[in-house]
């Protein structure tokens, strides 16, 4: 569209020139920015179609210069947008894999220190000896029973970091009581 107008503009300009040295050949032609303010007076009809016609390329190659320009900021602003949402995407995508392995690491150390109370309780029945390796068990049982408590309790720590929840865990209250049933266990055994 503005490459005809364009066209049509210089075929407008050529034809002036070439009739103004037709006309008059002794004068030099003016440059194109006082030709159009002198000659649209001095030509009459002929200088305000002139003066119309650039008037409309003007305000058409202004709107189209704007409307590129207003493109071309929504096309940027759209570009951060989606630039900043795959950081975010990417900042939660390594968030998750670190508390998934987090929570892998845990729930490792919560099965060693089970099959551990489990093998010891396994020993006591098997392995009948006295009174101080009895003590040494039992101090184990603790040990073991204490890791386990502080390996949920850390899971659930993890698991309140995942969520963003702020104040305490509902989870504790089982996981120490189900700590404490398993120790009352344990010294019901050494009785």
């Amino acid at each position: 569209m503005f490459t005809n107008l364009f066209r049509a503009y210089d075929a407008v300009v050529a034809f002036r020139d070439a009739a103004r040295r037709f006309t008059n050949p002794s004068s030099a032609p003016p440059s194109p920015e006082t030709s159009l303010s002198q000659n649209a007076a001095g030509q009459g009809l002929a200088g305000q179609i002139e003066t119309r016609l650039t008037n409309v390329v003007v305000a058409a190659l202004k709107e189209a210069f704007d409307r590129d320009h207003a493109r071309l900021e929504l096309e940027r602003a759209r570009m951060e947008e989606e630039r900043r949402r795959a950081e975010e995407a990417m900042r939660l995508e390594l968030r998750r894999q670190a508390i998934d392995r987090e929570l892998a690491r845990l729930r490792l150390l919560v099965g060693t220190a089970l099959v551990g109370w489990i093998a010891s309780i396994v020993v006591l029945f098997v392995h009948h000896s006295g009174v101080p390796s009895r003590i040494v068990l039992g101090a184990g049982w603790v040990l073991l029973l204490g890791a386990l408590g502080a390996a949920f309790t850390a899971q659930g720590r993890v698991n309140a970091q995942a969520s963003e929840r702020s104040g305490s865990d509902p989870g504790a209250l089982p996981l120490w009581l189900m700590i404490a049933g398993l120790a009352a266990t344990a010294i019901s055994l050494l009785l």
